[in-house]
């Protein structure tokens, strides 16, 4: 969408104005009308008079759906109306919230417009310096990334080394003689509320409960939820909230960042990796005993080539590509684990109290 030519908006005596008036649709979520000064004036629906606390959405209509006489709710002569890129910039004369900025640009797939301010901005993407130190003191660690994993993550700031393979249930996980410890789901905002409102996130948290750990980590802020147009906020909270009670082992975490959440994900599964190598319990639930367990660097995830080709050769069906079947997976880890001895025959045995 074009915004005109480079350069300020004002003449050498004439004050220009950012008008702000109603919006006379009475079907319009949207109260407010705002005409910018430039490029013979540009016209938008949005929902608020200026971007104190959060980014304002600027639906763009033609200049003609501007009133002949409008209800003007408020006038802000400029300093400055000047267009640097994709994006507007607004000066305004007084001591306070001075400046703002319209932004140009795409979201869910469609042209966007924002309406923000250097402090609305600043919330956006928070100004802080993430540590370079070692998780859980690990000098290393190996990340599996599912195949399906779309621009993942690279953790290119860490002692990481990263594989990518099909994984059961999640987009990033860490293996232990050849058992998935944990993992983490990958959630832009956007795709978090469509899985949400599909029920594709009940079944993905029901497939990570089955894991010694898991969680969910979404990249944006919580508050974004009750900013949602497209949706009832209250859908996506009772939602979020129903998930969280019915399964309270898999943390939902929101991250206000890509960055944040990558980072985030990196000292989780680090967390993980450590807990599940000294914690007898882990062990237990993993079925591994204290002398057999290897080092998690001798017994990685197979391939899914290995996997296929080992199938077929057992006389289990697979497809030929994509993703295989958990339950695919399962046998060929049963089949790895060496012949265990009926309980009675082992010295000292007791049975479980669980």
């Amino acid at each position: 969408m074009g915004v005109g030519t480079r350069g300020p908006c004002r003449a050498d005596s004439v004050v220009v104005e950012l008008i702000i008036a109603s919006n006379p649709d009475p079907d319009s979520t949207l109260p407010y009308l705002v005409r910018v000064p430039i490029s013979g004036g540009l016209v938008f629906r949005t929902k608020g008079t200026w971007p104190r606390t959060t980014a304002l959405y600027c639906h763009p209509v033609p200049a003609t759906e501007w009133p002949d006489a409008p209800e003007v709710v408020e006038r802000i002569p400029l300093q400055a109306c000047s267009r640097r890129g994709a994006a507007i910039d607004l000066v305004a004369q007084r001591s306070r919230e001075k400046r703002s900025q319209i932004v140009f640009t795409r979201a869910r797939g469609r042209d966007m417009v924002f309406w923000q301010s250097p402090r609305t901005r600043k919330q956006a993407r928070p100004d802080v310096r993430l540590p370079t130190a070692r998780a859980a003191a690990l000098t290393e660690m190996e990340i599996v990334v599912d195949s399906h994993e779309r621009y993942a993550y690279r953790f290119g700031s860490q002692q990481v080394r990263t594989v990518t393979r099909a994984l059961p249930c999640g987009d990033y996980g860490i293996t232990l003689a050849g058992n998935l410890v944990a993992s983490v789901e990958r959630k832009s905002l956007s795709d978090l509320v469509s899985s949400l409102t599909t029920g594709r996130l009940r079944f993905a948290l029901a497939e990570l409960a089955a894991l010694p750990r898991a969680a969910v980590v979404v990249e944006d802020r919580y508050s974004q939820v009750f900013a949602l147009e497209w949706v009832r906020p209250a859908v996506v909270a009772d939602g979020l909230a129903e998930l969280q009670v019915r399964w309270p082992s898999i943390p939902i975490v929101f991250c206000e960042t890509r960055k944040l959440a990558e980072e985030w994900t990196y000292r989780y599964l680090a967390a993980a990796r450590q807990w599940a190598e000294t914690e007898d319990l882990a062990m237990a639930r993993m079925g591994i005993e204290d002398e057999d367990r290897p080092d998690p660097a001798s017994a990685p995830e197979p391939s899914t080539a290995e996997v296929r080709a080992w199938a077929r050769s057992t006389g289990i069906e697979v497809t030929e590509r994509g993703r295989l079947r958990p339950e695919v997976l399962a046998a060929w880890r049963e089949a790895q684990q060496p012949q265990a001895r009926e309980p009675e025959d082992q010295p000292g045995y007791q049975e479980a109290p669980f």
